[in-house]
């Protein structure tokens, strides 16, 4: 914990009352640092950025308008608006898989969602994703055996870097090293096992439990995570060799999903879903799925600088705030970083 100082000029002290709350608010800050020392991820919380001003329109631009005005875009009719791959498409429920035309990796599909409307998901669908993801991997592994690294991603419009407004995910497969990140985790994950002779993610849950951070979904363990990279992250994180298609984890990352919509009104969000190679030589490693806000849409600054790209992540956000809107339970007195 650290404590930041600031000797604000008189002229100064209206404005800052006004945005800030007080001007004693800015005079004397409280920044927490938390590590999670297996992994090195860390963040900095410093709870008075979420208050400070931004230039942008803010929220005159009417979302539903913006949507609206999108349709007709080349996913409305993805048969004739994606590519398709040599293997053809995989159709599920209420998607169908495309070929990205500016492909990531050797096997990059666009999971293109029937309903134009990328915010009108539910439970139903979130388990047809998963379904259709794994799906369509295990047909591109069929024409390349050696592509086992499956990783499913989820940009939700524009502040998150989607690219079109219509519904729709990505899936990749690769070859040789799984993606950096996941690689790293599970490096991490070893390096922890063999100095304290414990698996991380069981151990990680149970931090989460300890701190009032975690809630049960049906045997499945939903996180506000402690070190998150951005604001509002939620970890997901099912059992050892659990399927991510088992109802029970995707019923929880819908759950996830929808206390963000409809809870605490994210409209902009970037999910993940982190699992072993598709050759079963992670079998100990259980699914998890990475969600995280990525803010007003209407704003012009990026959430995401120097910082965050190459120092360590700054956040506004309380995730004892998150997991009381995700839980719908009332924190105990006190229960705030930094309390």
């Amino acid at each position: 914990m650290a404590t930041a100082r600031t000797d604000p000029p008189e002229a100064l002290e209206p404005w800052l009352a006004e945005i800030f709350g007080s001007v004693d608010a800015v005079r004397k800050q409280t920044v927490v640092k938390v590590t999670n020392l297996a992994t090195l991820e860390a963040t900095l919380f410093a709870p008075l950025r979420a208050r400070r001003p931004v230039d942008g329109p803010g929220h005159a631009s009417d979302l539903v308008s913006e949507i609206g005005a999108a349709a007709g875009d080349p996913f409305c009719a993805p048969e004739t608006g994606t590519p398709a791959h040599r293997f053809g498409r995989v159709r599920g429920a209420r998607m169908v898989s495309g070929a990205n035309a500016a492909a990531a990796d050797a096997h990059h599909a666009v999971l293109v969602f029937d309903e134009h409307d990328p915010l009108a998901f539910d439970a139903e669908l979130v388990g047809d994703l998963f379904t259709t993801g794994r799906a369509w991997a295990e047909k591109a592994r069929q024409t390349d055996p050696d592509a086992a690294n499956y990783l499913l991603i989820w940009n939700c419009l524009w502040r998150a870097g989607g690219s079109i407004i219509h519904g729709h995910a990505q899936a990749l497969l690769g070859a040789g090293r799984h993606y950096a990140r996941l690689e790293r985790f599970r490096r991490d994950a070893e390096t922890y096992r063999a100095a304290h002779r414990s698996d991380l993610i069981r151990d990680l849950v149970a931090v989460h439990r300890d701190l009032g951070l975690a809630v049960g979904v049906g045997g499945v363990a939903l996180l506000a995570h402690i070190t998150p990279v951005k604001e509002r992250e939620l970890l997901i994180v099912g059992t050892p060799g659990m399927d991510e298609r088992d109802p029970a984890f995707t019923d929880a990352v819908a759950r996830a999903l929808s206390a963000y919509r409809d809870r605490i009104g994210v409209r902009s969000f970037n999910l993940a879903l982190w699992r072993g190679p598709l050759d079963g030589s992670w079998s100990e490693f259980s699914p998890m799925v990475r969600l995280v806000d990525r803010g007003d849409l209407f704003q012009r600054p990026s959430d995401i600088g120097a910082m965050e790209l190459y120092g360590t992540p700054i956040v506004g956000s309380d995730p004892y705030e998150l997991i009381e809107r995700v839980s719908g339970d009332k924190l105990p007195p006190g229960g705030r970083i930094g309390h």
